[in-house]
């Protein structure tokens, strides 16, 4: 048995396939907590099993049961596959998309997904790549930047991965512009 993916992904959708615009609030629901976060991130590249996404997560198989049903409820996982094995079921669970684009960011979700990255960097093996700048551009040029930024994501969603067994990177982008200083009321 499996679920059917939402229909913002389907024919008619603004963006391409694979592309799920995440808009409902029930999805920025979903989005406000670390270990959801980390599961979208552990289902980017194959379909798993409540207790492989445990034991990759490092989480209690309950947890990581309640919080994929949340995640399914909202439309941003789904069933790929169900098999029977011997006294029981297993169901394999995939993102409903590849690449998730917020369309209105919310601090909760927003505030999760940084969480979950930091989870995510405080975990690494390796040393990670971690950058701030904050640059004075004119709309014209933070345009062409957040376009840039937006081909290179696009180069990263077309690169051809290498086999299974090799390390999964995490790739973060983000170009928000700063709230302009509150003047003091003396």
């Amino acid at each position: 048995m499996r679920d059917q993916p939402p229909c913002s992904q389907l024919a008619g959708s603004p963006h391409p396939e694979g592309v799920l615009e995440v808009a409902a609030p029930e999805q920025f629901a979903s989005l406000a907590h670390p270990l959801r976060q980390r599961l979208l991130f552990a289902l980017n590249h194959r379909p798993a099993t409540i207790s492989q996404l445990a034991a990759q997560l490092d989480a209690k198989k309950g947890n990581v049961a309640h919080h994929l049903k949340v995640l399914r409820e909202a439309g941003l996982v789904h069933i790929a596959e169900t098999r029977r094995v011997r006294g029981g079921t297993w169901q394999y669970y995939r993102r409903t998309a590849r690449q998730m684009v917020v369309a209105e960011p919310q601090a909760a979700g927003t505030a999760a997904m940084l969480a979950a990255v930091a989870q995510e960097l405080d975990l690494s093996p390796a040393e990670p790549l971690l950058t701030l700048r904050h640059l004075r551009l004119s709309p014209a040029k933070a345009r062409e930047l957040g376009e840039a930024l937006a081909q290179l994501v696009h180069r990263v969603d077309e690169a051809e991965e290498e086999p299974e067994g090799q390390p999964v990177h995490g790739v973060l982008v983000a170009l928000p512009q700063q709230a302009p200083p509150t003047s003091p009321t003396w």
